[in-house]
């Protein structure tokens, strides 16, 4: 046998005795139950940790109302996330294997030997009735253990080294990151100072809508303030400065602060951030504090850059927004003066001239005032002379939205939501006025003003008759003194009148007659004879007129030359020409389908 080979299996034989004598003498057996290092530590019931390494300074940290705050070596809110992870570490913590009290009376230097002379970390933990000491050694020869003793407990655990990322080196490691917690501070106010600029919000204890009472009394962008808190809230800290570099609140621009936030119950102040000049070494962070706490710390730049807008910033953009129901609105211009009234069957209609309103219309109207987008402030305090140069003295137009009516000691009363007044036109904007706000003048985008109607026939029902294809005679079609006449004899079957000639596209003379049957405005652009000449009508102009079995006939024009580049179409409707903007499609399948083809 060779010799070499003889040893190789006299190793092999060696490390399986080794292998089968550790499982005899450390493997739990089957059955028995589950041994914990600290079998009777409670992670909730702990009320202070601290822990040294070395020649370190401690780090201690107690619990109060359920709050973690560092203690030693400085006072700061703590990390509860990474305390609770060490203690729920510890509390599940299992020995592989156990070295009894007897094993250690054989070996000589037991403390040298598994690293208790100069402990990697020494762990106290208070817990009424368990109070604990732990003394964490070396690891073991492969490094993913670690020797651990219970001080005042015999012998000496092996555990696995896992716990050890969860034991702080530094303060550092255990102070809260958070900036500041929002969701746990009762506030109702906010003054930010921005440089030489200082604004002050406070927020409406009824419907929680934010309002600005400095530099003037003034409606508030109430969205983007809660939308820059919750990007402040998202702040954490991305480094804390060393004790022996925070002598000079200057040097770092914190005195006076760049920037400062603060939060307010009523009168008493709870909170206070102060931000300042950026970190040379990063020019991503910035310098900051809360005011109380004594620590210096960096954070985020970009979180912090809604807080640097201007005033003008943090004010409502919105001309008016409507939340109540509305039951009226009256509009008086210089075209006309007419209402919107809500009928109780939830229809409207347009007064004086007493028509049918289109309550999509209506619907359109209600957004496009809803959506009126502040471009400019123009002038805060607006007095009496000033109104004339912004077309305001006597307005061009003016909205005024009422609400339901209810019932009063003087009777039904409809309240005043809101009254719009607006002026001249500049370039492209128009000034504008709140009956509630005198001293402010607004610029609007004046196309966002001409989508709101200024007379009141715009209003009018769009469905001008709805008529059925299947009560369809004939159709008779009119165009530069031409005449063509077609016959409906049944569902798609249509033929040629006698004496007119062309050729019948069946398909598309249904779809096209069907859609004429329930006829639609788009708009409404014109009304009267002069409105009807303005858009190229004239007796020539291309004329279908629908005749049903009953008799009854509806006609419809559509213009030859008009002055809008949408396609136009007429009808007489209460004794006068309206004019109309026609469906594109439609148009164009009139002019191919229903047309009466040029002379041979």
């Amino acid at each position: 046998m060779n010799p070499k080979n003889t040893w190789v299996w006299i190793a092999v034989a060696a490390g399986l005795f080794a292998l089968v004598f550790l499982h005899q003498r450390y493997a739990r057996k089957p059955g028995s139950e589950l041994v914990r290092v600290l079998p009777n530590l409670k992670a909730a019931a702990v009320t202070s940790i601290q822990v040294s390494s070395g020649a370190r300074t401690n780090i201690r940290v107690e619990r109060t109302n359920g709050v973690w705050q560092l203690t030693k070596p400085l006072v700061y809110p703590a990390q509860a996330v990474s305390i609770e992870n060490l203690l729920s570490q510890l509390e599940r913590l299992t020995p592989a294997p156990y070295i009894t009290a007897r094993e250690l009376r054989n070996r000589t230097k037991v403390d040298e030997a598994y690293g208790f002379v100069a402990p990697q970390a020494s762990i106290v933990i208070e817990q009424p009735d368990y109070p604990v000491h732990l003394l964490v050694g070396s690891r073991t020869a492969p490094g993913d253990q670690v020797f651990l003793q219970v001080v005042g407990a015999d012998g000496v655990y092996v555990v696995g080294a896992d716990f050890l990322k969860y034991v702080p080196r530094t303060p550092e490691d255990w102070r809260d990151t958070t900036l500041i917690d929002l969701k746990g501070l009762a506030f109702d106010r906010l003054s930010v100072t921005n440089g030489a600029k200082l604004f002050e919000l406070r927020r409406d204890a009824t419907n929680k809508l934010w309002r600005m009472v400095y530099p003037l009394q003034a409606r508030a962008y109430s969205a983007r303030v809660e939308e820059s808190l919750q990007v402040l809230q998202s702040v954490t800290i991305d480094q804390f400065i060393p004790d022996d570099a925070r002598a000079d609140l200057e040097a770092f621009g914190l005195q006076p602060p760049e920037l400062e936030v603060a939060f307010s119950q009523g009168s008493n102040t709870i909170a206070r951030l102060q931000f300042g000049k950026g970190l040379t070494n990063d020019t991503r962070l910035v310098y900051g504090r809360r005011v109380g706490l004594n620590a210096i710390v960096a954070v985020p730049k970009d979180l912090l850059a809604p807080w640097y807008a201007l005033v003008n910033d943090f004010r409502d953009p919105l001309l008016v927004k409507l939340t109540a129901p509305i039951a009226s609105i009256e509009v008086r211009g210089q075209d006309d003066n007419f209402s919107v009234q809500q009928q109780t069957n939830d229809t409207w209609r347009v007064l004086p001239q007493d028509l049918r309103a289109d309550a999509d219309l209506v619907k359109e109207m209600l957004s496009a005032l809803s959506a009126l987008q502040i471009v400019e402030f123009t002038k805060d305090v607006a007095t009496a002379p000033d109104l004339p140069l912004y077309g305001l003295a006597s307005p061009t137009r003016r909205y005024t939205l009422r609400s339901p009516a209810t019932n009063s000691p003087s009777g039904p009363t409809n309240a005043i939501i809101a009254e719009l007044n607006f002026g001249t036109n500049q370039a492209d904007k128009v000034f504008a006025q709140r009956a509630d706000e005198p001293s402010f003048v607004y610029a609007l985008k004046l196309a966002d003003f001409q989508r709101l109607p200024a007379v009141g026939w715009q209003l009018r029902e769009r469905r001008i008759w709805n008529l059925s294809t299947n009560d369809m005679a004939r159709a008779t079609i009119r165009q530069q003194g031409r005449v063509r006449q077609i016959v409906r004899n049944g569902p798609h079957d249509w033929s040629l009148a006698q004496g007119s000639q062309g050729v019948i596209e069946v398909l598309a003379v249904e779809a096209t007659v069907d859609e004429l049957c329930r006829l639609t405005a788009t708009a409404w652009v014109g009304r009267g004879a002069a409105d009807r000449a303005r858009f190229g009508f004239n007796d020539n102009s291309h004329q279908i007129t629908v005749e049903l079995k009953s008799g009854e006939k509806a006609s419809v024009e559509f213009s030859s030359g008009a002055s809008s580049s949408v396609p136009c179409a007429a009808v007489t409707l209460d004794g006068e020409p309206w004019v109309f903007e026609c469906p594109a499609w439609l148009y164009a399948y009139v002019q191919r389908y229903l047309s009466v083809p040029p002379s041979p």
